[in-house]
């Protein structure tokens, strides 16, 4: 699939008009989408296979100011979709099992049918995992929209009463109150945006290699630079003799943004201080929330001689997700009580002449002190 030309900006204010794929960025002016031909350049790493984590608990932008609400409502409707996809896709891999096991019940080994028993006992809790966050999910988008309402029916009492004449104190008073309630429901919107935000799960994103036709040769050098919203992968890359090419890096995991594009920008290393850059281009990231892992291509430069292979595997679960604010504070006093009581180590087993040596101060202790306890009796 291709990626679709998305404009420099950041924020929203009109209809947006996309292709039905994740679509090929081409310039920031409408043209027609090209359909790219399927390739599968050869590209091969210094490094081993990892997955580069380049941004921590501060990742995450704060709530914003103004809210989006068309926005959310298209990365609503993309996100609805990816987890019906995963659903269907594991409920069929469930029923696949299922009818395997019951036609290898009587011809079977009993430790291959343990093993397609723990499979489908897997699925089943992955199943019921992607449904309660699918319910969360739409408890988010629920209580958003009624805040969405709330701040509409806030904004036409403030433009009633603004467009009418100042009029008695009560009237003052009344729009006051509008204006706070206005103000009030903007933040609950923005809260809710932020929270949905860190329900979006995962991307990674897998380097493919450059595909440019006649417009690589070997020896060349590229620098490509990803940026989405303060996440960043930088990496670069060269084209061998035998049609190879090396990078640096091989995978990265981006947090899905609401309001935010996936910018790419790709140079061309040639010499110390002269650096050529290539394309610098804006893409939508909504339509990858797929079951699937998806291979798209982006086109970097305007002609689309030099094209951007990237596989794409959404996971709908962060796995370095954050508590909130409110679960961290309600769980610190119960953590600290757990550490101090339980986070003790056992004592250790002494040996035959420490108990010899414990048993002497023992028997010294009792004689002492029964011969306190005979003085003072007698003293008495």
């Amino acid at each position: 699939m291709s990626l679709s030309v998305r404009p420099q900006r950041r924020v929203l204010v009109t209809k947006i008009n996309r292709s039905q794929s994740f679509a090929g960025v081409n310039s920031t002016a409408d043209r027609p989408f090209r359909n790219l031909s399927p390739f599968t350049p050869t590209v091969s790493r210094k490094t081993g296979s990892r997955v580069s984590r380049m941004f921590s608990m501060s990742h995450k932008s704060p709530p914003p100011k103004v809210p989006q609400p068309n926005r959310l409502d298209e990365v609503y409707e993309a996100l609805k979709k990816g987890l019906t996809a995963y659903l269907e896709v594991h409920q069929l891999e469930l029923e696949k099992l299922s009818t395997q096991i019951r036609e290898s019940k009587r011809n079977s080994r009993l430790g291959f049918l343990y093993d397609l028993d723990k499979q489908v006992k897997s699925i089943e809790r992955f199943l019921r995992r992607l449904e309660f966050h699918a319910s969360k999910i739409d408890e988010l988008y629920e209580a958003y929209c009624i805040q969405r309402r709330l701040r509409d029916g806030a904004h036409n009492m403030v433009k009633a009463y603004s467009t009418g004449s100042p009029g008695s104190r009560e009237a003052r008073e009344s729009l006051a109150e509008a204006n706070k309630g206005y103000k009030e429901y903007t933040e609950n919107m923005c809260l809710l945006e932020n929270e949905l935000e860190s329900q979006l799960g995962e991307f990674h994103v897998r380097m493919k290699g450059l595909a440019g036709f006649a417009r690589l040769c070997a020896g060349d050098q590229y620098e490509i630079f990803m940026k989405y919203g303060r996440q960043r992968w930088k990496l670069r890359g060269r084209i061998e003799v035998n049609s190879k090419q090396v990078w640096d890096s091989e995978e990265m995991v981006f947090l899905p943004l609401v309001t935010e594009f996936l910018s790419i920008k790709v140079t061309e290393l040639k010499s110390l201080a002269n650096h050529v850059v290539v394309g610098n281009v804006s893409c939508e990231t909504k339509d990858l929330f797929a079951a699937l892992p998806q291979v798209v291509a982006v086109d970097i430069n305007d002609l689309g001689t030099l094209k951007l292979s990237l596989e794409v595997t959404w996971n709908p679960f962060d796995k370095d997700d954050q508590p909130s604010a409110a679960s961290t504070v309600n769980k610190a006093s119960t953590v600290n009580k757990r550490f101090s009581t339980y986070n003790q180590s056992p004592p250790d087993t002494p040996s035959l002449r420490e108990q010899a040596f414990y048993n002497m101060l023992r028997r010294q202790e009792e004689l002492e002190n029964g011969t306190a306890w005979s003085i003072s009796s007698e003293s008495s």
